[in-house]
C-alpha cells in the first residue's frame, strides 16, 4: 500500500500499540499532525509546553512500563524537548520521540527554525536517527521502539524532513529488527552465578542494594523471594521505592544522601553487598573510597558499561533483573547457606535507635505530615509524582509504598518542573481505574510547568497537586543554611501567586489549608471531584530534610534527626 511519510508515522504507532501520543505541531511536522487529524487508532494529548510532552511520555511510561511516546516540531520546538529527553535518558525511561525537521534540502542552510537536531540528541539519547528516505521510514520506528525498551531501557529520537513526511512510497511494516551490532545481553551467565551464590552462603552480613533496574526489570517479586527465603534485609535507592514494599520486615529503608540510619549503617557494615539493578549513584554511595568498605560486592545489571564503572565487582553479572534472581531463586536449594538472623536484628535495633521521625507541631504544618496523612488515607490507591527539592525527599522518606511503579520522580537529572506532567502522564495511565494521582511539589517548581493544569483541564486529566509551600526554594536554602554561613542568595520566593485562584483560572479545583482539618477536608473532596486541583499547604518556612550525609562525607557520618516525633 503506498501512504505518505506522514501516515507511515501515524500507521508505525498504530502498528506498535500506541495508545496515547503527547506532543505540540509546528511547521515542520505538520504533515504528521494532519494524518494525526485523520486516523482514530490513537489519542494525541496537546501539551502547552514541549518540556511536558516529553515529561508526561516519561511519567506515562514509568507508571506502565510501556514505551512513552512524543511528537514535537523542529527548532525550538525540539530544543524545548531536550530536557525531557536527557530526563529520560539519566533515568533509563523508554520513549520514542518524533521530531520534525525542515526540508532535507534546506539542512545545513540556517533555515527558519532549523536546529541540528541529531548532533544535539546525541549525548541525551539512547540510540538517534535522521530519516533520509521515506523507505527507511517504518524499519527506523520499528527499530526505534525495539531500541527503546529492550535491554537498558532509554530515549530513542527520530527526526524526520518535512519532504520525507510529504513524499509517498509502499508502507510495509517490519515484524522484525535485524540489527547486528546491538543484542543486549539477557541471559546471565551461569558459572558467574554459581560463584556469587557461593560467596553468599559464606557471609555473615549480605545486604540487598536494590537500584530503579528493579522497577524497569519488573523483577520486584523475584527480589522479594530472594529476601524472604533467605532472611537477607533490603535498601533500596531513590528509583527504586516500592520495590520491596514498606511493610515488609526485611524491608530497612532508602540509602544515600537522605537516607535512613539503618539503612546507611547497614551499607557502611556489610561484608557482601548485592547490587541489583543500581549503577552507584554518588547521592547513594557518598564518599566513594569508603562505600561497603567492608563488602565484596556481586554486581548484576543488564547494561556491562554500569558494572565496575565507580565500584569495582568482585563478582559481576551482566544480563536480564528478573532472570538473573529467577537464577538464584532455583540455586538456593543446592546450597548451604549461614543464618543472618543477628545480622537481621542489628539493623531492626538501628531503626528502632534512629527511625524516621519528625517534631510535629500543632501550630504549623510541619511538610512531612501530609505526605504521612495522604499515605494513610490513599496508600496504595495512590500514585506519587514529585518535582524536586526538599518535598521530593519528605515523599520518599514518609511515603509508605508497597508497590512498584507507585513512585514517580527525576532520579538522575533532578528536574525541578518534572511532577505535574509526569503526573498528568500517570493520570492518563490511570483513566478507567479508581486509583489516584498525586503530584507533592514545591511552590518553586511548581511554576515550571504550571501551563500544563491546562492540559490537565482540557482532557480531564484528574491531577492532585500538593504544594508544600515554604515560601523558599527549600532545598537550596537548607544548603545555603548549612554549609554557606546562612548566606541565602536568590532563595526566597515570598512573591507568588495566589494559587488556589490560579488554578481555578484554568478551570480547576483550589484550595489553601493552614490546619490538619482544612488539609483533610481539601484531600476528601479533591479525591471525590475527580477534577484537576491543587491544595496549597502553607508549612513551616525553615524545616531540613534529615537525615543528611554531607557532600564527601561517608554514609555513617550523617547529620541526624534531633529530638522525636
Amino acid at each position: 500500500m503506498k501512504m505518505s511519510g506522514a501516515k507511515m508515522v501515524v500507521e508505525s504507532l498504530h502498528q506498535e500499540g500506541v495508545e496515547v501520543v503527547f506532543g505540540y505541531p509546528g511547521g515542520a511536522i505538520m504533515n504528521v499532525y494532519d494524518e494525526i487529524y485523520k486516523q482514530n487508532h490513537f489519542q494525541h494529548i496537546l501539551n502547552r509546553h514541549e518540556q511536558a510532552s516529553i515529561i508526561a511520555a516519561e511519567g506515562y511510561a514509568r507508571s506502565t512500563g510501556k514505551v512513552g511516546v512524543a511528537i514535537v516540531t523542529s527548532g525550538p520546538g525540539f530544543t524545548n524537548a531536550v530536557t525531557g529527553l536527557a530526563d529520560a535518558y539519566m533515568d533509563s525511561i523508554p520513549l520514542v520521540v518524533i521530531s520534525g525537521q525542515v526540508p532535507s534540502h534546506i539542512i545545513g542552510t540556517d533555515g527558519f527554525q532549523e536546529i541540528d537536531a541529531v548532533g544535539i540528541s546525541r549525548p541525551c539519547t539512547k540510540h538517534n536517527y535522521l530519516v533520509n528516505k521515506i523507505e527507511d521510514l517504518p524499519r527506523i520506528i520499528k527499530e526505534a521502539f525495539h531500541i527503546a525498551s529492550t535491554g537498558r531501557p532509554g530515549p530513542v529520537h527520530v527526526d524526520i524532513p518535512k519532504d520525507i513526511t510529504a513524499e509517498m512510497a509502499d508502507f510495509v511494516y517490519p515484524k522484525e529488527v535485524h540489527l547486528p551490532t546491538y543484542r543486549p545481553t539477557v541471559n546471565y551467565n551461569k558459572k558467574q552465578l554459581k560463584r556469587a551464590m557461593n560467596q553468599l552462603s559464606k557471609a555473615k552480613k549480605p545486604l540487598l542494594y536494590i537500584g530503579g533496574g528493579a522497577i524497569l526489570a519488573n523483577c520486584s517479586y523475584e527480589i522479594r523471594e530472594l529476601a524472604k527465603k533467605l532472611n537477607i534485609p533490603a535498601v533500596e535507592t531513590l528509583m527504586a521505592r516500592g520495590a520491596m514494599g514498606d511493610e515488609n520486615p526485611l524491608f530497612f529503608g532508602m540509602l544515600g544522601m537522605h537516607g535512613e540510619f539503618a539503612a546507611n549503617m547497614a551499607a557502611h557494615e556489610t561484608d557482601l553487598l548485592i547490587s541489583l539493578g543500581a549503577r552507584f549513584d554518588d547521592r547513594v554511595t557518598g564518599r566513594l573510597d569508603e562505600f561497603a568498605s567492608k563488602a565484596k560486592v556481586i554486581h548484576v545489571d543488564i547494561d556491562p558499561a554500569s558494572i565496575s564503572k565507580l565500584v569495582t565487582a568482585d563478582y559481576p553479572i551482566v544480563g536480564d533483573l528478573k532472570r538473573t534472581v529467577e537464577g538464584m531463586l532455583e540455586s538456593i536449594e543446592d546450597i548451604e547457606f549461614n543464618d543472618y538472623s543477628n545480622w537481621v536484628e542489628l539493623l531492626s535495633d538501628y531503626r528502632e535507635k534512629e527511625p524516621l521521625r519528625f517534631i510535629d507541631s500543632n501550630d504549623v504544618i510541619k511538610p512531612q505530615w501530609p505526605v504521612q496523612r495522604v499515605g494513610k488515607l490513599l496508600g496504595s490507591k495512590a500514585v506519587i509524582s514529585t518535582d524536586v527539592g526538599q518535598h521530593q525527599m519528605w515523599a520518599a522518606q514518609f511515603y509508605p509504598f508497597s508497590q512498584p511503579r507507585q513512585w514517580i520522580t527525576s532520579g538522575g537529572l533532578g528536574t525541578m518542573g518534572f511532577g505535574l506532567p509526569a503526573a498528568m502522564g500517570v493520570a492518563r495511565a490511570l483513566q478507567g481505574t479508581d486509583r489516584v494521582s498525586i503530584n507533592f511539589t514545591g511552590d518553586g517548581s511548581i511554576l515550571m510547568n504550571i501551563q500544563e493544569l491546562m492540559t490537565c483541564v482540557e482532557y480531564n486529566l484528574p491531577v492532585i497537586n500538593i504544594i508544600l509551600n515554604n515560601n523558599y526554594l527549600g532545598m537550596v536554602r537548607q544548603w545555603q543554611t548549612m554549609f554557606y554561613e546562612n548566606r541565602l542568595s536568590e532563595t526566597d520566593l515570598s512573591a507568588q501567586p495566589d494559587f488556589p485562584k490560579l488554578i481555578e483560572a484554568f478551570g480547576g479545583l483550589g484550595y489553601r489549608v493552614t490546619t490538619k482539618e482544612e488539609f483533610d477536608a481539601a484531600l476528601k473532596d479533591a479525591v471525590e471531584k475527580k477534577k484537576p486541583a491543587m491544595i496549597e499547604v502553607i508549612v513551616a518556612r525553615n524545616e531540613e530534610v534529615l537525615p543528611m550525609v554531607p557532600n564527601g562525607h561517608a554514609l555513617n557520618e550523617m547529620t541526624l534527626i534531633e529530638g522525636g516525633k
